[in-house]
């Protein structure tokens, strides 16, 4: 603030400085993101370290990993786990080479027909999980004779998160330049030959990418899975289950333990791609 006295007028002008209302606005809606975004989960981790029997940051009962030393004597719990790391794995099995076929055909193909494939490939994407995992689950029962399990809960989620992988390829291989495709072929290259010495490493970033989209679209997947699983189950379906009897901290100690792993895995791929990147 300064100030300027008029000595002919004996007025003092005090010169202030105008407020930037655009930076004080996005201040605040940044603090408000983020305190919505991360406060539930600040919450929950706190929650998980209490002694009360049900989770709570009010009512605190003392510091206790009690609910740590609980999660490994739930045998529903670890076979829920052990069952959704086989879907997971399961799924990146079937939905990459789903997806990249799918974005091979809409990318190498020129037709008239491409945006009615297009459509039909995306649109397990805008169905909802409930009709997916049921129609999973009636056409495999009815036409083959398969029960609900492991297996039809892995068809019904690739069915859709193939549509994600799809879009990832897509968006990779239209950055890719065509002409050492056409060049190798044009030397005499197999077409097979072309696309595991070309292709297959241009989009090895991606296929990674998609595979890691791919578990984590898995492992939490409620909707689809619920009405394809049948009588077995996942870690999400469990507690989803137990939810109408109560929350237990157990399920806290889990979400704790999955954003630890993700935080971890997230700094390792940082600091590896900026090795990567120096190298």
């Amino acid at each position: 603030m300064t100030a300027t006295t008029l000595e002919s007028t004996g007025v003092t002008e005090t010169a202030k400085t105008p407020i930037d209302w655009a930076s004080a606005v996005l201040n605040g809606y940044l603090v408000i993101f983020f305190a919505y975004m991360f406060l539930p989960m600040i919450f929950m981790v706190i929650a998980a370290f209490n002694s009360a029997p049900t989770p709570s940051v009010i009512d605190w009962q003392g510091f206790t990993l009690d609910w740590f030393r609980a999660l490994p004597q739930d045998q529903r719990f670890i076979d829920g786990l052990v069952h959704s790391l086989i879907i997971a794995v399961g799924v990146i099995i079937i939905s990459i080479p789903l997806g990249l076929a799918g974005a091979l055909l809409l990318t190498r193909l020129q037709s008239q027909a491409t945006t009615f494939l297009y459509t039909v490939l995306v649109s397990p994407m805008l169905t909802p999980g409930i009709v997916l995992g049921a129609t999973t689950l009636i056409f495999w029962r009815d036409a083959f004779g398969v029960e609900g399990g492991l297996f039809t809960a892995t068809i019904a989620q690739s069915s859709f998160i193939a549509s994600y992988c799809m879009l990832m390829f897509m968006a990779r291989l239209q950055r890719q330049d065509i002409v050492l495709e056409e060049a190798a072929l044009d030397l005499g290259a197999s077409s097979f030959f072309v696309f595991r010495r070309i292709t297959l490493p241009f989009l090895m970033p991606t296929i990674l990418t998609a595979s890691a989209i791919a578990f984590l679209q898995s492992i939490e997947n409620y909707n689809t899975t619920f009405f394809a699983i049948g009588p077995s189950w996942t870690l999400v379906t469990e507690i989803g289950a137990r939810m109408r009897f109560g929350i237990s901290p157990v399920i806290n100690v889990i979400g704790v333990l999955f954003v630890a792993i993700t935080i971890i895995a997230a700094t390792v791929y940082v600091m590896a791609s900026r090795r990567k990147g120096r190298g």
